[in-house]
Order: C-alpha cells, then sequence, then structure tokens
C-alpha cells in the first residue's frame, strides 16, 4: 500500500546485480573445486537458483557477511532442471550450457518467469548444437547430450541474445579446440560473468564487442568473486526519485553501467553528480521533462528500464513515446496506469503518453517483475493510497524495495506477498 505525494529524499547503497548473480551461480556447475560468491541479492529468483542447484546435488551455503554464497557443484549426480522450478524463472535454462559441458548431459524444462512475450530458446540450442550437441524435446524438457564432449565451434547468433550468450560462453569453456562466438549481447553483466569465468581458469577474450573468443580448457577449478552492482535497480530508484521531484544520492555504483539510462534522466531535468562509485539525482523540486524512449540492446536504452520511464512520463510536462522492441507485451503496465488516470495510447509497439501534472490512488495489478516496480513509482506520485497486488513478482528482482524506499520518506508497506 501506498500513499503517494512525498519527495524522496536519502541515500542507498547498491544491491548485487539479479542478472549477474544467476548466471554466475550457474557457472559454479563448471567448476572442480568450491566457489564463493559475494554480493549475491537477497531474492526470489536467488533463493529458486539454491534451489535448482542443490537439486542437481550441489552444495549450497549462506556466510557470513550477508549476502555470501559457498557453492560446490563437486557432489552433482542429477543433471535434470525439474519444471516445477523452471516454470518460475527463466534464468533456470542458463544450467543447460555448464551441465552440458561438464557432465554430457543435461535435461531442462522449459523455462517460465515474467509473461512478457515470447523470448524462445531456440538461439540456446543452435549455438549448443553447432558445439556438437545432440537436442531433442521430449515431453516439455530440453534433452542435450555430448558423451564425448563438446567441441569448439563458429558461431553466429541470428539476433542478440542476453541469456543465448552466456549458456555458449559457459559451453564453450570447456569444449575443445576454439569458439568464435559473434553477434552476441553485450550487456554489463555478461562481462562479469566473463570475469569470473577467467578466475575459475577460462580463456575468453573480447568482452565488450560483439565477438567473443574462447579457448577451450579441460578444466576449471573454483574460484571467489563479487557481483556487480544493480544497474536497473539504481535505475529505479533514480526515476522514482526524478518522478517525486526528490533528490537521492546512491553509493557503490559505477556511473559508467547506467549509460543512457543516466542520459535520459538528465533529459527529464535533473541535476546529476556522478563520483567514481556513487550517483546524485537533485530534481531541485521540478516536475520531470517527458523524454521520448526506444528500448534496444546493450548499449541502447535497456528495456528493463523501459515500464519505470512510463511511469515518470505518465506525470512529466510534455508529451512524449515510449517503444519496446524487445518485448511484444512489455507494455501491459500502461492498461494498469491508465486506472490511475494516465493519458496513454497504445499502438502496436508504441505508447504514446501526454503527461499529467498528478495521478489518483488506485488498486493495480502487476504483471511482471518491472511493471511491478512502475506501478510501486506510479503510486509514489499519485493523490491518496495505491494498492499494488500480486507483489510477489517484485521480489524476483528488488531486494527489500519497500525498506529501502521507506529509507527515503515513501509512505509505503506491505500488506502481503
Amino acid at each position: 500500500m501506498i500513499r503517494g505525494g512525498t519527495p524522496l529524499q536519502g541515500r542507498l547503497a547498491a544491491s548485487g546485480s539479479k542478472n549477474a548473480a544467476l548466471p554466475i551461480m550457474a557457472a559454479t556447475l563448471l567448476a572442480e573445486g568450491a566457489c564463493e560468491l559475494q554480493g549475491v541479492p537477497v531474492l526470489r529468483d536467488v533463493t529458486t537458483m539454491t534451489t535448482l542447484l542443490a537439486s542437481l546435488g550441489a552444495s549450497v551455503s549462506q556466510q557470513e557477511p550477508a549476502g555470501t554464497l559457498h557453492i560446490d557443484s563437486g557432489s552433482v549426480q542429477r543433471f535434470r532442471a525439474p519444471y516445477d522450478l523452471v516454470k518460475t524463472m527463466r534464468a533456470s535454462i542458463l544450467v543447460l550450457g555448464p551441465l552440458l559441458a561438464r557432465f554430457g548431459r543435461a535435461e531442462v524444462s522449459f523455462p517460465g518467469g515474467c509473461a512478457i512475450g515470447s523470448r524462445p530458446v531456440d538461439l540456446h540450442i543452435q549455438a549448443l548444437e553447432a558445439m556438437g550437441a545432440r537436442i531433442s524435446v521430449e515431453s516439455g524438457y530440453i534433452i542435450a547430450e555430448a558423451p564425448e564432449g563438446l567441441r569448439g565451434a563458429d558461431f553466429s547468433f541470428d539476433t542478440v541474445t542476453v541469456g543465448g550468450t552466456e549458456n555458449a560462453i559457459m559451453a564453450a569453456v570447456l569444449a575443445r579446440g576454439e569458439s568464435v562466438l559473434r553477434n552476441v549481447a553485450r550487456e554489463p553483466e555478461i562481462g562479469d560473468l566473463v570475469c569470473f569465468l577467467r578466475r575459475m581458469g577460462a580463456d575468453i577474450k573480447g568482452d565488450g564487442t560483439d565477438t567473443l573468443v574462447v579457448q577451450g580448457v579441460s578444466a576449471l577449478h573454483g574460484a571467489s568473486h563479487r557481483v556487480m552492482p544493480d544497474r536497473i535497480e539504481v535505475g529505479t530508484y533514480l526515476v522514482a526519485a526524478a518522478a517525486t521531484r526528490g533528490h537521492i544520492t546512491i553509493d557503490g555504483v559505477n556511473p559508467d553501467l547506467l549509460g543512457i539510462v543516466l542520459d535520459k534522466l538528465q533529459q527529464t531535468g535533473a541535476d546529476l553528480s556522478c563520483e567514481s562509485h556513487s550517483i546524485a539525482l537533485d530534481m531541485k523540486g521540478r516536475r520531470p521533462m517527458a523524454v521520448d524512449i526506444e528500448t534496444q540492446p546493450f548499449p541502447g536504452f535497456p528495456t528493463d528500464m523501459q515500464a519505470q520511464f512510463t511511469a515518470l512520463n505518465a506525470i512529466a510536462d510534455g508529451r512524449s513515446r515510449v517503444t519496446e522492441t524487445i518485448f511484444e507485451n512489455r507494455l501491459m503496465q500502461a492498461h494498469e496506469m491508465r486506472r490511475m488516470g494516465a493519458d496513454i495510447e497504445i499502438t502496436a509497439d508504441t505508447a504514446r503518453i501526454v503527461g499529467r501534472e498528478t495521478l489518483q490512488g488506485a488498486p493495480v495489478m502487476a504483471s511482471d517483475l518491472r511493471a511491478s516496480a512502475s506501478l510501486v513509482i506510479a503510486g509514489l506520485v499519485a493523490d491518496g493510497e495505491t494498492r499494488v497486488d500480486r507483489i510477489y513478482h517484485i521480489d524476483r528482482g528488488y531486494e527489500d524495495i519497500e525498506g529501502n524506499l521507506q529509507c527515503l520518506g515513501a509512505d509505503i508497506r506491505r500488506i502481503s506477498t
């Protein structure tokens, strides 16, 4: 439950990145020794991945300080990722490459997660087949086999895919010979995965570009790694501060990770002050200006920030256009914002928005993770009370969001999960 109208003020520390932690956790399946991960966020998706790894036979334990995981895959003897776990989190597909590369077999249910449109795994499968895997689909499971091991391949993705890139990298590190992966995704979280794999002994070149060259090695060892900060979480809080005409500082994040998101925030009229490991935003009490958004693969505008800017534009000064090019159903939150009085017209993949001075509190329902965050932002700027239902979505990607917002002065409380 949210009572809006209070500008956010204060200071937060960035959490570890969900989108980096999940593939890195999956990558521990490649190691012949124990791994220690620091800065892992406390999220529902992380709990699901922990449960999945344990179901395969890995030893997973929480350590001090908070956010530290000890993972040892030396006792893995099962290679099936069951539907009951995979259906709740799309990132479960990321165990496919590591299991196949190290053990020669993987059985992974088709993944679930947020209902934001089609996200086929065809490209994951094609990359693994190029490395010599035999893959079939049986009763909703992807069955992958490589009893003699994988071999290096020259493979080009037809379209940019983050998960497909991550699975292909993790498979290639133990393949025989050289793999050249072309048209790969360039998100910073992939760079963090590559950094962790190098710590385990992988030979990977080209991170940050659209072509990766991987020299396969015979084995990987355990390693320690600190997960990078969550640029989407940071961006969400910055947008919330801009929408509420507030002033906040977020520590523990490299501003370079935010890139075009900071550019768009400046276009709203926000004063930004960036240090090497902090970002301060100050609206000086001003209403934000409307900004046009078009999502693109990194380094373009991230699809995971689109919903938050849709909420900001709903109360901004001026007209804006938000175009979603990555997922076909990711404007669903706009329908709920219209229940709060937002002036939004949706045509195909584009929302045309006329900003209003304020919104009206109303009961709304979240459809996915980032839609949840956008509806919270809308509630923070609305008159009266807003109730966001199905808030369990938000626990998949934001660690204690209501506690953090309360620290910034928001009138928000959780009344159920």
